[in-house]
């Protein structure tokens, strides 16, 4: 069928008629939507059919085959965005950008479709293909190439400034500019003090609507990404501008929101459903005297019905919905900005080469694997204007409020909506984001600046709580990946300044043995460091050799039957640590024969490597697990020495 749709559909994109054009863009656009649809339509080879469509001489169809366009873009994925690239769509779409900024002012419309439709024809059209140029530029370095060197952003922040009354198009383009400004150094150039000007005036307006919350988040992203072009003696006030912003959006109550603009949108339904009866009473006490009067000409009532509720046929009707979705895409984007604003920089090459052969005086590396990837983490660094300006803003209070479950009366209230049902899983993301965000403070703060050793103990009592606070173990791959990030870093804070642990070894045990079941390898590395964590600290203690057999045994068989090399790899170094030194583990060591499983498993490791090793794991992962390798001989040899001492 759909093979049908997109043969019947895409030649009626070259015919004559404008409103045949328009008719079939539109068909494209809705059909589009649905991604089985999409290899069908490429096929028909629709980016190039559309593409032209772009610069039609009918303003209706520029803007139906922008939004067809946007669609395909949106729900095809990076694939499709490279195929479009490569079908040269950037031309017309450039060539449309700086048409409609070029336009902007002088508004060219035809006054009387204008004032028939109550419609900027400009604007609208400008909305669709920056959407459309933000999803390419997401997906594809060629697209960010081009929109450098065709010198778009001038024209972008030309839009911009419609901000005060077009905030739609002006989220569209914060959006994109944030899009095109990460990771992109050949574009700061272009941020001249002008373009500077542009951002800021949007980034301090007034306004208090959740949309403007959430373009000023947004804005506030973008400049954080060019920096680099701030004068260093402006950095902390602009740091600091960025972060009341986001201190701004976490402040809100997203549940309690969702109550009130559930409510407000009850009340304006009823209204309207009031005032409607009232019109259809009306209009037939009108016809009773239209039909005493034959000479009075009768209204047209379908034409003036359609006329007056032309608003009821678009999106704009559910103003309550989209502020409170504008709130949590805020939240969500404000918590993603704050982890980047927690910056880590790579091991460089001679860093790697350092690390690879260090002193075999050295009895094991101190490292720690990033979630799932293998990486070898760097210390994180914040600095001292971030820093200030978290304390000032009170940013570390709001993410740890973010981390909470949602509200239990929002979440009613969604489920039993359906138009409101996709904002719980806006509501979950944020609180992952949260976690992630916890989890990158924990890493980059000191113990004092949050809150000292009984602060810590109360995040790890909140943390533990969200995890077996339910009656069954969360088995959400994101929640999981989130709150065993967040806990990981919290025990090895706890760890390094001698704090007591406050989660129980069968607190540990159970989230360890539900976790390394998850799909995911970030989770089940996660989980395996943070058995490791805690097993090191007991070893330190007294009567913890039966604890410590338990944890020994449950590492030893992560590290045997793991598939994942990264997952097995962790789990040595896990071990390492947990049997490193202290009576206890030499005791439980003894007893779970752990130096003889270890000798019989080196060889089998090494194997593993190098059969798995090449072509499914990075550079960066096989470096690590390099020195894995090597601290598992320096373990066993050291182990040894143990067994030999009198």
């Amino acid at each position: 069928p759909s093979r049908r749709r997109a043969l019947f559909v895409c030649p009626q994109l070259q015919h004559p008629s404008a409103e045949v054009r328009e008719y079939a863009c539109a068909s494209i656009s809705k059909l589009l939507q649905q991604k089985h649809v999409i290899p069908a339509f490429l096929r028909r080879d629709v980016v190039r059919c559309l593409g032209p469509l772009l610069m039609d001489h009918s303003l209706a169809v520029r803007e139906t085959a922008a939004g067809a366009l946007r669609n395909l873009s949106a729900c095809g994925g990076f694939e499709v965005c490279d195929d479009m690239v490569t079908n040269d769509i950037m031309t017309p779409l450039v060539a449309l950008l700086k048409e409609c900024s070029a336009g902007l002012d002088a508004n060219q419309l035809s006054p009387k479709k204008c004032r028939e439709t109550n419609k900027n024809y400009i604007e609208d059209i400008a909305n669709e293909a920056i959407n459309l140029l933000w999803n390419i530029c997401e997906c594809n370095n060629t697209a960010v190439y081009i929109f450098n060197k065709e010198g778009c952003l001038e024209a972008v922040l030309h839009y911009m400034k419609k901000f005060s009354t077009n905030v739609d198009l002006a989220i569209s383009v914060a959006n994109c500019l944030q899009a095109v400004t990460e990771d992109n150094p050949d574009l700061l150039s272009s941020f001249n003090a002008s373009a500077q000007q542009v951002l800021e005036t949007v980034m301090m307006c007034p306004e208090s609507t959740m949309k403007h919350i959430l373009l000023r988040t947004l804005i506030a992203g973008t400049i954080w990404n060019i920096k680099d072009t701030i004068p260093p003696g402006s950095l902390g006030s602009m740091v600091n501008a960025i972060l009341k912003i986001f201190s701004e959006s976490l402040a809100i109550d997203a549940g309690e929101t969702i109550i009130r603009m559930n409510e407000a949108e009850k009340s304006r339904l009823k209204l309207a459903a009031e005032a409607e009866t009232e019109e259809n009473m009306s209009d037939v006490v009108d016809s009773c005297v239209l039909s005493e009067d034959d000479n009075m000409e009768e209204i047209p009532k379908g034409k003036l019905r359609r006329e007056n509720d032309v608003s009821d046929l678009l999106p704009s009707d559910k103003w309550e919905l989209k502020e409170v979705t504008a709130l949590l895409t805020a939240q969500q984007t404000a918590l993603e900005i704050i982890v980047n604003m927690c910056c880590s920089e790579d091991p460089s090459d001679d860093e790697w080469e350092e690390l690879s052969s260090s002193d075999e005086s050295d009895l094991f590396m101190e490292s720690s694997y990033n979630e799932g990837s293998g990486l070898l983490m760097t210390p994180l660094c914040l600095s001292d204007e971030v820093h200030s300006a978290f304390l000032n803003n009170l940013i570390p209070k709001k993410i740890l409020e973010k981390t909470a479950f949602p509200n239990s009366v929002a979440l009613d209230i969604c489920m039993h909506n359906p138009s409101w049902k996709p904002l719980i899983k806006k509501l979950n993301a944020v609180q992952c984001r949260a976690l992630t965000c916890l989890h990158s403070i924990l890493l980059v703060s000191d113990v004092d600046c949050l809150g000292g050793p009984s602060a810590l103990q109360s995040l790890a009592h909140h943390l533990s709580q969200l995890v077996f606070s339910k009656t069954e173990f969360p088995t959400d791959t994101e929640f999981l990946e989130a709150i065993t990030s967040a806990l990981r870093a919290l025990l090895q804070t706890v760890a390094s300044k001698n704090i007591s642990q406050c989660m129980t070894p069968e607190q540990l045990l159970a989230l360890c043995e539900a976790g390394i079941h998850s799909s995911n390898a970030s989770v089940r590395v996660n989980v395996v460091s943070i058995l490791g964590i805690s097993g090191s600290v007991l070893a330190k203690g007294q009567d913890t050799a039966e604890t410590l057999k338990m944890i020994g045994k449950f590492l030893l068989e992560v590290a045997m039957k793991e598939s994942s090399l990264v997952v097995a790899g962790e789990a040595l170094d896990a071990l390492f640590d947990v049997f490193a030194d202290g009576e206890e583990a030499e005791k439980a060591a003894m007893q779970i024969k752990l130096l003889p499983t270890l000798k019989e498993f080196q060889p089998v490791f090494r194997m593993r490597m190098r059969k798995e090793g090449k072509g499914q794991y990075s550079t960066d992962q096989l470096c690590v697990l390099d020195n894995v390798k090597m601290n598992l001989r320096r373990f066993i040899a050291y182990q040894e020495t143990l067994g030999k001492t009198p």
